[in-house]
């Protein structure tokens, strides 16, 4: 890997945050407020990415007792019927995530496996963020889940840090910072999930969908900039955000009921109208 120094990192880092700035947009004040989100340094991002966080924005982060993605799923329920339909184990999950186990396992679709793989060495591993199982056997000893509630002066809680690593591997899967937002498309609020990457971060804006059978999908699966979809935001020089919606780039979870106190989830990822990967995850509550 060429290194370019500590403000622009690595080559292949640098590239990418230059396509964004060229081809994506300025942020206005108002598109950087619902677009925010944590930031990474160019060397790692990996599972304490969000120390410098709280540290930043006088949070505290809250390692104990019962938390969740969502401190009140009713945030997202509010101006959306449709989730009312939704089973109170799912919303059990999202309101105690930090109560479950996760298990998870992987399928790569249509010969995309090599993609997969070129982004573990150019990109994943070296930062350890969105390293996705290249196999079963990566996740075959299960994975850890570390929920961070993040607390303001007031005690209010607006955004959960969830770091998950796999064991077989040391790699972080995933370290994402969750909330809720309205982008300016949206009649609703929508799940946002941040990554955090070098100089910027990969949003995740997702709109809730409740279905009949008791079921949660969150879909990114927007028209343009302002919709529920994947964003790619960098932070310039001169302390300015561009951005970009990658359109080319689509997912859904789906999470269901399952038996007593366990839920299930269905996670597929589409890139240019074809489906690539899908995860899937059981996810039980551990007896009180």
């Amino acid at each position: 890997m060429i290194w370019l120094g500590e403000t622009r990192g690595n080559l292949s880092d640098w590239t990418t945050q230059r396509w964004v700035c060229l081809t994506g947009r300025r942020l206005s004040p108002t598109e950087a407020e619902w677009l925010g989100g944590p930031i990474g340094k160019t060397r790692l991002i990996g599972e304490h990415v969000f120390d410098d966080y709280a540290q930043q924005h006088a949070l505290r982060q809250i390692v104990e007792g019962e938390r969740g993605l969502l401190p009140n799923f009713g945030i997202l329920a509010d101006g959306n019927p449709s989730l009312a339909n939704v089973a109170s184990e799912v919303r059990d999950f999202y309101e105690h995530t930090s109560e479950y186990d996760l298990d998870a396992w992987s399928e790569w679709c249509s010969g995309f496996r090599p993609f997969g793989s070129a982004l573990g060495l150019i990109f994943s591993r070296r930062l350890q963020q969105l390293n996705v199982p290249l196999s079963p056997m990566d996740s075959a000893k299960g994975m850890t889940s570390q929920v961070i509630s993040m607390q303001d002066a007031q005690g209010h809680i607006s955004q959960t840090a969830w770091v998950r690593k796999l064991p077989a591997t040391g790699n972080v899967l995933y370290a994402g910072m969750y909330s809720t937002c309205q982008p300016p498309r949206q009649s609703s609020r929508c799940v946002k999930v941040v990554f955090p990457l070098p100089n910027g971060n990969a949003i995740v804006v997702m709109k809730a969908v409740g279905h009949a059978d008791g079921s949660l999908s969150v879909q990114s699966m927007g028209d343009g900039f302002g919709d529920a979809g994947f964003y790619f935001t960098v932070r310039g020089t001169d302390g300015s955000l561009h951005g970009r919606y990658v359109k080319t780039m689509k997912e859904e979870i789906r999470v269901y009921p399952g038996e007593k106190d366990t839920v299930r989830a269905d996670h597929t990822l589409w890139l240019w109208g074809r489906q690539f990967l899908r995860l899937h995850y059981r996810m039980k509550r551990r007896s009180s």
